[in-house]
């Protein structure tokens, strides 16, 4: 029995890892695709893009383990179905159950370890990713003179370059202006070429120019004259500096971001609904309190013992025209005036139970990763006992229609939940209920060995569908 039990885990850890980092290597494609446009060109050192993409690995790791185990489960049982060493198995006396309880435990240690994960882990890997991703695309393009293009990337200064060398570093047809102080081009320069570089310590760019001409317009001696005296200036060789301290990546404090559910662990996600609903119960008795005193005329009931005495009908009652218009208009000033008092409360309170379901999801989702790759077990195990293939064909296909059926279940719920339409437990679960039914059906149709996937099972069964033909009457 132990053999057995050594042969299903090495049958299965081996495409399981396999499949986990085929999986994240073509999520983290997709997260490159996603941001190329914000990354590239902007002069990051090499190890700010391998944090990146080691971070985002880190988040993508919910979406990929479900799928892992998924997949690799098929792939296990396809295999040995297909090796026919499952009907040696039962042959020998074990049923399947009993053969899948040892990757029972796997996947029940792997499903502990991605709870661990997700509370302990994936809350900080969150914080440094989405901290250094906004820090990254906040960040100003490396290409600081562009051809063709009117740069105005240093302040103050707008530089447009006619053509650039391969090198990147010599420049044609150089035109530089240079605002004053009340933000017109007082200085122009023209150059026929130059040479770019940085200095040592990446705090200045150099322009070195040459063959040019600069045109200076300085204010006159009179207040009212300010564009009077023009300087122009010819010369062989010159060399001009701009700072690039603006073009340095500065890091946000990551305080900033810590207010987002997903990088909160459970213990701080629970303290947060708490407060927001107590929150939300205190906004409510207080909106009570304010419409109380325009609602208690409706209150009050038709016969009342603390009243002992009662205004006659007729001294309230309006005769003219002009007293039913006054009494008019004070009742709907009165209406406007709650609608005003209430209107920010209102705004405020379904920002703060949307924030609440938010909260509520990101506290469930938890637990839902770890029940997520037991439920997709139970259907991959079975299905691949049950089609008897291995290899990346067809348990691929398969798996990839059950993922996107827990997928867009599971994205529509949370969506719901998140809109209000849901309450946010089933929103969270309602992926999991969908499909842990269908894992239990396949697993009692492989344990009793149905032929479900049988395509002649299916044409003999639609063939005594067909109704006989009659005889022709002669």
């Amino acid at each position: 029995m132990k053999k057995i039990h050594l042969l299903l885990l090495k049958s299965f850890i081996r495409p399981f890892i396999v499949t986990l980092l085929i999986v994240m290597f073509v999520l983290l494609m997709l997260f490159l695709f996603k941001y190329i446009d914000d990354l590239i060109g902007k002069g990051f050192e090499w190890y700010i893009i391998l944090e990146l993409m080691l971070y985002n690995s880190a988040t993508n790791l919910a979406m990929a383990l479900p799928l892992s185990v998924l997949l690799s489960s098929i792939m296990t049982y396809g295999s040995l179905g297909e090796n026919y060493e499952l009907v040696a198995i039962k042959s020998a006396g074990i049923s399947l159950r009993r053969a899948m309880y040892p990757m029972m435990v796997v996947v029940f240690v792997i499903s502990v370890a991605a709870f661990v994960f997700s509370d302990y882990m994936l809350p900080v890997a969150n914080l440094k990713y989405y901290s250094l991703l906004y820090d990254a695309r906040k960040q100003k393009s490396a290409d600081l003179i562009p051809e063709n293009i009117f740069s105005s990337r240093f302040p103050g200064t707008t530089i447009r370059v006619k053509r650039k060398d391969p090198d990147g570093q010599t420049l044609h047809d150089i035109m530089i202006y240079q605002r004053g102080a009340i933000d017109i081009n007082h200085i122009v320069t023209f150059a026929k070429s130059g040479m770019m570089y940085r200095t040592k310590d990446d705090l200045f760019l150099i322009l070195k120019l040459k063959d040019g001409v600069r045109y200076e317009e300085t204010p006159g001696d009179v207040n009212y004259e300010q564009r009077r005296r023009l300087t122009r200036f010819r010369f062989k060789e010159t060399e001009q500096r701009f700072d690039l301290s603006a073009f340095k990546m500065t890091r946000t404090n990551e305080s900033e971001f810590r207010q987002a559910s997903m990088m909160m662990n459970l213990k701080q996600l629970q303290h947060y609904i708490d407060s927001a609903n107590k929150n939300v119960d205190s906004n409510a008795s207080v909106n009570y309190r304010l419409i109380v005193p325009s609602i208690k005329y409706f209150t009050i009931p038709k016969i009342s013992k603390t009243v002992k005495k009662l205004i006659p009908a007729d001294s309230v009652l309006l005769h003219s025209v002009n007293e039913k218009i006054n009494a008019y208009n004070n009742a709907a000033s009165e209406v406007r005036q709650v609608q005003d008092a209430l209107k920010l409360r209102i705004d405020n309170y379904k920002e703060t139970t949307k924030s609440v379901r938010r909260y509520v999801m990101e506290y469930q989702r938890k637990f839902t990763l770890s029940a997520g790759c037991i439920v997709l077990f139970l259907i991959g195990a079975p299905l691949g006992a049950i089609i008897r293939k291995g290899g990346l064909g067809l348990p691929v296909v398969v798996s990839v229609i059950f993922f996107l059926i827990y997928y867009i279940i599971g994205t529509i719920g949370e969506k719901s939940a998140k809109e209000g339409d849901l309450s946010p437990i089933i929103g969270a679960w309602i992926g999991i209920v969908v499909l842990f039914p269908i894992g239990l059906f396949l697993s009692y149709k492989a344990a009793t060995d149905s032929a479900l996937f049988d395509m002649e099972l299916y044409k003999r069964f639609f063939k005594r569908l067909k109704l006989p033909k009659r005889n022709p009457t002669v």
